[in-house]
This record gives structure tokens, C-alpha cells and sequence, in this order.
């Protein structure tokens, strides 16, 4: 699907109608009926369509860094851990987020099992959500945290690999679009990922790291 670049808000005119933005009803609608190709390249943000940027920092920003690649893949493994709580790992797949978004996070832990789901799990079903960070940080941390914020995601972890650390967001904030509360972990220290029943799995923070 190609797509035209919007306008900057300094390039438009003061007489410009706003954006318009389209809701999930909208942007499914709009692939059933081949207005639009469904594109693994593209994600629904805030009502506009975006460009999944999962390059290296620097790199061509419709490639895929060898780093974000390892990174997703060793998300995929965490699997076999977590799916004898009741929950299992999706990576690069779509969440329903209306009405304006429906982001394709690297990783989310889910509750139940893919079975469970006729269609796209929701933000009742999402325990934690995972974004592999390089050239996509500063995106990661506005839109992406907005987003998943105002859905009340209760866990929002960035896998930041420029500076080898995870960027931890909790106690989220619907109405003022953040989180309360931030920390950051270095390879030293132990992540830990809620799980159904009050458990939780204890990770190292380098075992997610390249």
C-alpha cells in the first residue's frame, strides 16, 4: 500500500481542515472492501497510518535491524514459560485499541490462549505490552506510550537497544495519557512480568538484550 505523506501542522494553512482520522469500525472496513491492502508494514495510530519503523538507528527505515530481529525472536521463546500460567507471548500482531488505534506491538503477554481469540485481543486481555526500540524510541516514547496509557495497559516496557536497558512504564494514567511511574533496568537487574493469579515470572533483564 502506498501511502502520501501528510502534511506537516507548519505547512498547512490556516483556512486547512484538520486531519481526518480513522476510527478501527473504519480502517477495518476499509481493507474488507480493498480500499486498502492489509500491509504487515503499516499500524493504526491515533486514528493516521503508520509505517512500523523497526530499523537500525540510521538505516534505511523500511528495513528491519538484525538487533530488533534477535530481540523479537527471543520475546517469541518466552513463551514456552509463560503458557502452563495461563497466557501466552504475541509478537508483531495487531491489539485492538478503539476507537482510534489498533498498534501491532513487538511483544504483548496476553491472558488466555491464541484459541481464545476469534479475533484481535483487546486492552482487558493484555497483561503486558513489549516495543524493541532503536530508530522508533522517540515514538515508542509519546505515541506508542499515549496510546497504550490511555487504553490502561497496566505494564508498557521498552526494550531500548541504543542504550542496552528496558524502560519500564506503570501505574498508567488514562485520562492524562502516561504513566505514573518509571524506571529503568539495566542488564544487571531482574524484570519481572505480571502473570494470571496474582503470579509474576522473574527475567534478567539480559536475557532480552542482544
Amino acid at each position: 500500500m502506498t501511502l502520501a505523506s501528510p502534511r506537516s501542522p507548519r505547512s498547512r494553512s490556516a483556512g486547512d481542515p484538520p486531519p481526518v482520522r480513522l476510527t478501527v469500525a473504519q480502517y477495518h472496513r476499509m481493507i474488507e472492501e480493498q480500499i486498502l491492502e492489509e500491509d504487515t508494514a503499516i499500524e493504526l495510530l491515533d486514528g493516521r497510518l503508520v509505517h512500523k519503523d523497526r530499523a537500525a538507528k540510521g538505516e534505511d527505515p523500511m528495513t528491519i535491524g538484525d538487533q530488533h530481529v534477535l530481540v523479537v525472536k527471543l520475546l517469541a521463546a518466552l513463551d514456552a514459560q509463560v503458557t502452563r500460567f495461563g497466557c501466552h507471548i504475541q509478537t508483531q500482531q495487531p491489539i485492538a485499541l478503539p476507537p482510534f488505534s489498533e498498534p501491532e506491538p513487538d511483544g504483548a503477554l496476553i491472558i488466555g490462549t491464541p484459541r481464545d481469540y476469534a479475533g484481535k485481543p483487546g486492552a482487558s486481555d493484555v497483561l503486558a505490552v513489549i516495543e524493541v526500540a532503536d530508530s522508533s524510541l522517540q515514538r515508542d516514547r509519546t505515541t506508542k506510550l499515549r496510546i497504550y496509557a490511555r487504553a490502561a495497559l497496566p505494564l508498557y516496557l521498552i526494550i531500548n537497544l541504543s542504550e542496552r536497558c528496558i524502560e519500564q512504564y506503570t501505574r498508567p494514567l488514562p485520562k492524562a495519557a502516561r504513566y505514573g511511574h518509571t524506571d529503568t533496568l539495566t542488564p544487571k537487574q531482574t524484570l519481572t512480568l505480571p502473570l494470571p493469579k496474582k503470579k509474576s515470572l522473574k527475567l534478567p533483564v539480559a536475557s532480552l538484550l542482544p
